[in-house]
């Protein structure tokens, strides 16, 4: 991993988007298309995914923290710990408070102001970017690390694999992670173990994506799976893998009459049918799809054989909002819709062995109806805030939203078929254009995988914690709860540690 300070694309809120779709070696992303014909990425970066993101920090319900079994003061003492770095008030300017007015003018109710809590209705979160657009990362809670004490951290290291001791006591074989296999960046090979205090451990915080698949590199899997590879197994563990979740998104861009501010997340409608609804403005993807409805559409998919091509339909005016590429930065943005939990989940299974590749993970989006329920609701909130008067300003009149559905299905968001009845169906618009919002979890799971503690079920001494544990992705934003359950799970180990009087 690098470290984020020294890349000035993660720094500035403008470069959210040309970051994401960076292809370079020296990228912090790296990109991935799950089995379901998904663009997605996973981040390469020291502060993970905080590096990446769109920056809305907000945290858990109530009701998510007592099904984690979480104890409640500790929680809300590692949030504020976190909240103290690298949280902010964004700054309320003129698309996200129409969107604010709108939700709340559609019946998305209470309006909650202000608040980093996870409430049902509207409200403004926090944002890991500062008043001046810099983005604060996981990477600065750096800062809260005790200098007397002994830290090192090492970038551009890729773990391999985790090591193990076995021990037999004549009726159980007992395995205890001892040491972990890194590479540089030159490709030079290290091992690290652990001292031989009873309390040291290795903890992975790989994400969604790393940790399952660092496990099953590791020998920790389905069996079969270990076998076509070749890993020598440590521990059969079907589970390994299994309940990968995405969070479906969909979404309209919005071409705006008048000049938009920048903006990442800041408003959120928590709608009680289970859908969140978001929006962003202003930004260089905004450019992007702008760029490609200003041109002849037919000629954009003409290699790509999963696209059917719709008919986009507009007046003169939606043409001319749309055609210049000085002004679409500034005029127009996106207003999306998220799915909780979500219901369906998936599977991700290993291509090779290099740890560097990045895992075959299939999401199955909208495998439940109640996900494509959720969402055709959270698109018909969408499409009445477009409606609304407290959205009138930044809306064209003359452009309806059936057009701003038909420049949505040529726009190339994903690698799925268009089929013609998306035009006129909510349900095949949600199947049709759903993308990632970046939310994945699952793989490593609380109950299944790990115990109440993190701890890996079948072996000593190695812990997950990260969003690979999580049952469902919390509030409208996992990272301040990925960050809070790192503290909180480091204040529980060492009390642990002091209770044992080591």
């Amino acid at each position: 991993e690098a470290p984020p300070y020294d890349n000035p694309n993660i720094s500035d809120i403008a470069n959210f988007a040309s970051t994401l779709s960076d292809t370079s070696p020296t990228s912090p992303v790296q990109q991935f298309i799950s089995e379901d014909g998904v663009f997605n990425a996973r981040a390469r970066v020291l502060g993970g995914g905080s590096a990446l993101n769109a920056g809305f920090y907000t945290r858990a319900s109530n009701a998510y923290v007592k099904k984690a079994g979480w104890n409640e003061t500790l929680v809300k003492q590692s949030y504020e710990w976190v909240d103290k770095l690298v949280a902010f008030k964004p700054p309320l300017l003129g698309w996200q408070s129409a969107v604010r007015n709108g939700l709340l003018e559609v019946g998305v109710l209470p309006n909650n102001g202000f608040t980093y809590d996870h409430v049902d209705g509207t409200k403004v979160g926090g944002t890991i970017f500062d008043g001046e657009g810099h983005r604060h990362t996981a990477a600065d809670l750096l800062q809260y690390a005790n200098p007397t004490s002994w830290i090192a951290v090492y970038l551009h290291a890729t773990v391999h694999k985790i090591l193990f001791t076995f021990n037999s006591n004549g009726k159980h074989l007992n395995r205890k992670s001892n040491g972990v296999i890194f590479k540089d960046a030159m490709g030079v090979e290290h091992r690290a173990y652990l001292t031989k205090n009873s309390k040291n451990e290795i903890i992975p915080s790989a994400g969604a994506i790393g940790s399952p698949q660092l496990l099953m590199l590791s020998g920790i899997g389905p069996a079969e799976q270990l076998k076509t590879h070749g890993i020598k197994m440590v521990l059969d563990q079907p589970i390994v893998g299994l309940g990968m979740a995405d969070n479906p998104m969909n979404a309209l861009f919005v071409p705006s009459p008048s000049p938009v501010e920048m903006s990442l997340i800041q408003v959120v409608g928590i709608t009680k049918f289970g859908s969140y609804v978001e929006a962003a403005s202003g930004l260089d993807f905004a450019y992007f799809w702008g760029h490609m409805l200003s041109r002849d559409t037919g000629g954009l998919f003409s290699d790509q054989p999963y696209f059917t091509v719709l008919p986009v339909e507009g007046t003169s005016e939606a043409a001319q909002a749309i055609d210049s590429v000085a002004d679409i930065i500034l005029r127009g943005g996106v207003i999306l819709e998220k799915v909780t939990g979500p219901l369906s989940t998936g599977h991700l299974e290993l291509r090779s062995t290099d740890p560097n590749d990045n895992p075959a993970v299939t999401f199955n989006y909208f495998n439940e109806p109640e996900d494509l329920n959720k969402c055709v609701q959270g698109m018909n909130t969408i499409i009445d805030v477009i409606n609304s008067e407290g959205f009138s300003e930044f809306r064209y009149r003359s452009v309806p939203v059936q057009t701003l559905i038909n420049w949505m299905l040529n726009l190339p968001l994903n690698l799925r078929r268009r089929h013609a009845s998306a035009a006129i169906s909510l349900e095949q618009f949600c199947i049709d254009t759903v993308m990632t919002i970046w939310h994945y979890h699952g793989g490593c799971q609380f109950g299944t995988v790990v115990d109440r503690d993190y701890k890996v079920l079948g072996v000593d001494a190695l812990r997950v914690i990260d969003g690979s544990t999580f049952l469902g992705s919390p509030g409208t934003n996992p990272q301040a709860t990925v960050m809070m359950l790192g503290r909180y799970m480091g204040q529980k180990i060492m009390q642990e540690r002091y209770s044992h009087g080591s």
